[in-house]
């Protein structure tokens, strides 16, 4: 993929746009990233198009006519793909929706891609031969996947279960993936230009960690033990369908799982530091407020 040779760019030494043309169009916006873009967005004074198949704003990645509708007047969009890039048709669906964006006069595209897929790697450099300035955040496996995804039940209950072996993935923490993406889509040099436009992103946690290490993290940090076992794809997909797990959703994680996995990603990367001037928060940090949360919300109840 094309792009500018790498190079630091914090976003303390730019200045975020003042005041926006347009809204900013969150595609995801109840998703782990972009609920948090959205959130820092607001707080920061900056308007905000929150899309999903559950907003006001109706985005459904199944529903080409929802698409230009949501598109209508913004001036930035923050794009999340539902359920993966991976899946069968996502690339189309990107290349129409990045012809719609052109289409609407978006200024900036960031797009969330998962480290190491193929697929998203297709994604990205439609989003970049697009017309508007665009951003893509190439990142690894999130913390959250531990406490707000498919995972957090069975964490809860001490055991993690999956079809992956001891090779280390550097999680990384999704609030540092949401405040990248605000600089993304904000950020400006003094001559009013966009540091990050064609660029992609490689973002990561500090350290690598094999969802073993990183399960038991968790469980220490609520004070717990948390028992990792790897089974087989076909035992794993036999558990799913035991747990009533859609078929669809089975299909992904096994896609996901056996491909991801070989050691591709086993690599830290500096992309978080190079844009907002600081290192990547540790998964144990990420942990520890996961849980004094967790005891905060028991007490009030």
């Amino acid at each position: 993929m094309t792009q500018p040779p790498p190079a630091t760019i914090h976003s303390a030494t730019h200045s975020a746009t003042p005041a926006a043309p347009g809204p900013v169009l969150v595609v995801g916006a109840t998703g782990k990233t972009g609920s948090r873009v959205a959130d820092l967005l607001e707080s920061r004074g900056h308007g905000v198009r929150r899309a999903s198949r559950s907003s006001d704003t109706v985005f459904d990645w199944t529903d080409r006519s929802t698409w230009a509708r949501a598109l209508h007047g913004a001036w930035s969009v923050y794009l999340t793909y539902q359920p993966d890039l991976i899946v069968p048709g996502a690339t189309d669906d990107i290349a129409e929706f990045v012809r719609l964006a052109d289409d609407a006069g978006v200024a900036r595209l960031v797009l969330l891609a998962g480290r190491g897929e193929t697929e998203a790697d297709a994604a990205a450099r439609l989003v970049h031969a697009a017309g508007t300035e665009s951003t893509v955040l190439s990142c690894a496996w999130f913390d959250q996947n531990f406490t707000e995804g498919g995972f957090a039940p069975e964490i809860a209950a001490g055991s993690l279960t999956l079809p992956v072996g001891a090779v280390g993935e550097p999680f990384i923490d999704a609030d540092d993936i949401a405040e990248v993406a605000v600089a993304a889509l904000l950020d400006v040099t003094a001559d009013g230009a966009n540091p990050h436009a064609g660029r992609t992103h490689d973002l990561t946690g500090p350290r690598l960690l094999t969802f073993a290490e990183a399960a038991d993290v968790f469980g220490r940090a609520r004070g717990t033990t948390v028992e990792f076992a790897e089974v087989s794809p076909a035992a794993y997909r036999d558990m799913l369908q035991q747990f009533d797990v859609p078929a669809p959703e089975v299909d992904l994680l096994l896609s996901l799982f056996g491909t991801l996995f070989d050691g591709r990603n086993a690599h830290v990367s500096d992309g978080v530091e190079r844009v907002l001037g600081r290192a990547p928060r540790d998964i144990v940090d990420v942990a520890l407020h996961w849980a004094r949360s967790a005891r905060q919300t028991e007490v009030s109840r």
